[in-house]
């Protein structure tokens, strides 16, 4: 069975993705909501659990409670404002190892006619951005990668370096092996880069992230509607401060794997400087920041 966890904050288009989830699988499976403030109206549904949020605010806890109860062999997380193809279900399991985590085809949603956006291009690769950028404020975790996807069109399951948060899909089992998204790995509940953290544990354990060409979702593209949440600044700055010390410094504990190894298997990486090795890109990092070297080690602990 397949268990689909939908962490959802005063999201106007849920019940939309929730039924369209129902529509479009084709196997066995169940929906697992949990919902931070304001109430959803849903249909009720055999298979659909709906639960209030507890204990601390933030997308980590939603993401734990929605594993706790969910019980299928596979898991697929979604944005509460997504569109998904004809037996994605099915179409996602049929190719699929054990420790991989697939992603599909992502597309751009017009939620007002619930269809894709024709005028934005499909997502298929992206990969993960240079972490000594000139600004903490840029906090993107995936860049998106037309070229490789043009270089490798004729390969509808193929290895992604990095991916969006919006849609992922994996096994109970995997994320086992690599303790799902725990605490250490990253800051608090307020949880910004749950997709890098996936998708680093999974290379990093001896896992795959995978493209799945075959199926596709549409997310909400960005913008003013849908959202009922803000994150503040703050937050997402020590994460990032926290995240690029993690990675980039191999402190994950279960990791086979150095990080330098998984940005030589998919070299040349868009942005990323032929001697991005040297220590000069950090310490630039720290200083046109200007950060301490309190705030820098508080970007570190949080």
């Amino acid at each position: 069975m397949l268990s689909v966890i939908i962490p959802s904050r005063n999201e106007e288009f849920l019940s939309k993705t929730v039924d369209d989830i129902f529509a479009k699988s084709r196997g066995e499976l169940e929906v697992v909501v949990i919902l931070d403030e304001k109430d959803q109206k849903l249909t009720p549904r055999p298979n659909l659990i709906v639960k209030k949020k507890v204990g601390k605010p933030g997308l980590r806890s939603a993401l734990n409670q929605a594993l706790d109860l969910a019980s299928g062999k596979y898991i697929m997380k979604t944005d509460a404002h997504c569109m998904f193809g004809v037996g994605f279900d099915e179409i996602l399991k049929a190719d699929m190892e054990n420790n991989w985590v697939v992603i599909p085809k992502r597309y751009s949603l017009v939620p007002e006619t619930w269809s894709i956006n024709p005028k934005r291009p499909s997502v298929d690769y992206e990969y993960f951005v240079f972490p000594w950028v000139p600004e903490i404020g840029s906090l993107a975790t995936g860049g998106k990668w037309f070229q490789r996807a043009q270089d490798r069109a004729e390969l509808l399951i193929d290895d992604d370096m990095a991916f969006q948060g919006s849609c992922w899909f994996t096994t109970r089992d995997h994320l086992r092996n690599i303790e799902g998204f725990s605490t250490d790995t990253s800051t608090g509940d307020i949880f910004v880069c749950e997709s890098e953290e996936l998708a680093n544990k999974t290379w990093l354990s001896g896992g795959k992230v995978m493209v799945n060409k075959k199926t596709w979702y549409a997310h909400l593209y960005k913008g003013n509607r849908g959202r009922g949440y803000f994150i503040d600044v703050k937050h997402l700055k020590r994460q990032r401060l926290f995240h690029d010390d993690y990675w980039m410094h191999n402190k994950w504990p279960k990791a086979i794997h150095k990080m330098e190894w998984l940005i030589e298997r998919f070299w040349p990486i868009p942005g990323w400087p032929q001697d991005w090795q040297d220590p000069k890109y950090e310490r630039e990092y720290i200083k046109n920041n200007n950060l301490s070297p309190a705030e820098w080690e508080l970007g570190f602990t949080y």
